[in-house]
């Protein structure tokens, strides 16, 4: 089934010409907290994709019996339902991972994406464009913090989903001429990361107009 401009511009803006967090500046706190390292990073990403297209989809199968007074109240509570679901599945499958996430994951109800999106599109549209749009956005926001969590691990500790990478004969301890870079693990070169990401991002649209 082909789609049409509007639905792809709701699916695939949000990769790119719309993201979450390199457009919107959304998402930034988790993109800085849990980049260390790849895998939480990839499991928060999976975590907040699915929540956002979900609670995009209750939302708007429900909208036009929400009180306007009340509404945010009502997203939150559905947020906050599926945050809780999707913290449980993964003390119960992937416990390591939910512990390396630690609040983080509880935190996800405050993201701004998600709330933006319930408010701003999943309030006022039907419920297959608030599905594809909570997705484009879930994957938006994935894409950055893999690259961020990618480069971060990979130089900061020299493995990527905890596996080495760099060899253990190329570092100076062994003889050789690399040292992992200490920054790569602090919070502020997360910051730095993600506005290299901005910068180039920034950059490439500019040209492409």
């Amino acid at each position: 089934m082909a789609l049409s401009q509007k639905t792809k511009e709701t699916l695939l803006g949000p990769l790119n010409t719309n993201n979450p967090i390199v457009v919107q500046v959304l998402g930034i706190c988790s993109a800085l907290a849990v980049t260390v390292q790849l895998k939480p990073a990839l499991v928060m990403s999976i975590s907040v994709t699915i929540i956002v297209a979900l609670a995009n989809v209750i939302v708007s199968l429900i909208r036009n019996t929400i009180p306007m007074r009340i509404r945010i109240i009502v997203q939150l509570v559905v947020v906050a339902a599926l945050v809780t679901l999707v913290s449980e599945v993964l003390k119960a499958f992937a416990y390591d991972v939910a512990m390396q996430l630690s609040v983080y994951i509880g935190l996800i109800i405050t993201n701004c994406i998600l709330m933006g999106r319930l408010e701003a599109f999943a309030m006022t549209n039907k419920v297959w464009d608030s599905f594809l749009d909570g997705l484009g956005n879930g994957l938006g926001y994935s894409i950055i913090l893999v690259v961020v969590a990618f480069v971060r691990e990979l130089f900061g500790s020299g493995t990527l989903f905890g596996i080495r990478i760099i060899p253990e004969s190329w570092y100076v301890a062994n003889g050789g001429f690399y040292e992992n870079c200490g920054l790569m693990v602090m919070p502020a070169m997360a910051l730095i990361l993600v506005a290299c990401v901005i910068w180039f991002h920034r950059s490439i649209n500019k040209e492409s107009k």
